[in-house]
């Protein structure tokens, strides 16, 4: 079971609170599937193709 929630917005998980602080993002869903972290974001692929210009933990697929 996936742990934290995601923002709808942006995918940034948290653990905790009530605002992304990737996005500023209030919407979340517990209900998301697999995940990427990211710790170099200007040099990674992965993140250059999700749109991702943060180092983070992201959800893959968001439900609901």
């Amino acid at each position: 079971m996936s742990t934290g929630k995601a923002c709808r917005n942006c995918r940034y998980v948290i653990d905790e609170g009530d605002k992304c602080p990737n996005c500023e993002g209030t919407q979340f869903t517990t209900f998301w599937r697999g995940y990427v972290v990211i710790t170099d974001a200007e040099h990674s692929e992965i993140a250059k193709k999700m749109g991702i210009e943060r180092e983070g933990k992201y959800a893959l697929r968001l439900s609901r």
